[in-house]
Protein backbone atom coordinates (compact mmCIF):
# COMPACT_ATOMS: atom_id res chain seq x y z
CA UNK A 1 0.00 0.00 0.00
CA UNK A 2 1.37 3.37 -1.00
CA UNK A 3 0.56 6.31 1.26
CA UNK A 4 -1.09 9.31 -0.35
CA UNK A 5 0.41 12.72 0.19
CA UNK A 6 -2.25 14.72 -1.67
CA UNK A 7 -3.12 16.97 1.28
CA UNK A 8 0.36 17.20 2.73
CA UNK A 9 2.22 20.53 2.70
CA UNK A 10 4.46 20.90 -0.35
CA UNK A 11 8.07 22.00 -0.51
CA UNK A 12 9.69 23.22 -3.70
CA UNK A 13 12.75 21.25 -4.74
CA UNK A 14 15.04 20.90 -7.73
CA UNK A 15 15.02 17.60 -9.57
CA UNK A 16 17.08 16.73 -12.62
CA UNK A 17 15.18 14.79 -15.27
CA UNK A 18 16.02 13.62 -18.75
CA UNK A 19 15.03 16.49 -21.03
CA UNK A 20 13.33 14.23 -23.57
CA UNK A 21 11.28 12.55 -20.83
CA UNK A 22 10.21 15.90 -19.41
CA UNK A 23 9.22 17.15 -22.87
CA UNK A 24 7.20 14.02 -23.61
CA UNK A 25 5.47 14.19 -20.23
CA UNK A 26 4.50 17.82 -20.78
CA UNK A 27 3.31 17.06 -24.33
CA UNK A 28 1.09 14.31 -22.90
CA UNK A 29 -0.34 16.63 -20.26
CA UNK A 30 1.22 14.80 -17.34
CA UNK A 31 1.55 16.79 -14.13
CA UNK A 32 5.26 16.26 -13.53
CA UNK A 33 5.10 17.19 -9.83
CA UNK A 34 2.29 14.71 -9.16
CA UNK A 35 3.99 11.99 -11.18
CA UNK A 36 7.30 12.54 -9.38
CA UNK A 37 5.55 12.50 -6.00
CA UNK A 38 3.72 9.27 -6.87
CA UNK A 39 6.94 7.64 -8.05
CA UNK A 40 8.81 8.75 -4.93
CA UNK A 41 5.96 7.52 -2.70
CA UNK A 42 6.17 4.10 -4.41
CA UNK A 43 9.96 4.01 -3.96
CA UNK A 44 9.60 4.90 -0.27
CA UNK A 45 6.95 2.19 0.24
CA UNK A 46 9.12 -0.38 -1.55
CA UNK A 47 12.16 0.53 0.56
CA UNK A 48 10.15 0.41 3.79
CA UNK A 49 8.93 -3.09 2.86
CA UNK A 50 12.49 -4.18 2.06
CA UNK A 51 13.77 -2.84 5.39
CA UNK A 52 10.88 -4.46 7.31
CA UNK A 53 11.57 -7.84 5.70
CA UNK A 54 15.27 -7.55 6.52
CA UNK A 55 14.55 -6.55 10.14
CA UNK A 56 12.06 -9.40 10.58
CA UNK A 57 13.84 -12.08 8.56
CA UNK A 58 14.85 -14.12 11.60
CA UNK A 59 11.32 -14.16 13.04
CA UNK A 60 9.80 -15.07 9.67
CA UNK A 61 12.26 -17.92 9.17
CA UNK A 62 11.62 -19.15 12.72
CA UNK A 63 7.86 -19.16 12.22
CA UNK A 64 8.18 -20.88 8.84
CA UNK A 65 10.36 -23.58 10.42
CA UNK A 66 7.78 -24.05 13.19
CA UNK A 67 4.95 -24.43 10.66
CA UNK A 68 7.05 -26.82 8.57
CA UNK A 69 7.66 -28.99 11.62
CA UNK A 70 4.31 -28.68 13.45
CA UNK A 71 1.79 -27.53 10.85
CA UNK A 72 -0.37 -24.45 11.09
CA UNK A 73 -1.62 -23.51 14.54
CA UNK A 74 -5.35 -24.24 14.87
CA UNK A 75 -5.29 -26.07 11.54
CA UNK A 76 -7.80 -28.56 12.92
CA UNK A 77 -10.30 -25.71 13.30
CA UNK A 78 -10.12 -24.54 9.69
CA UNK A 79 -13.33 -24.83 7.67
CA UNK A 80 -11.55 -24.95 4.28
Amino acid sequence: MVATYAGAPKKATNVSLAESLLTEARDLGINVSQAAEAGLARAVADKRAEVWLKENKEAIESYNAYVEKNGLPLEQSRMF
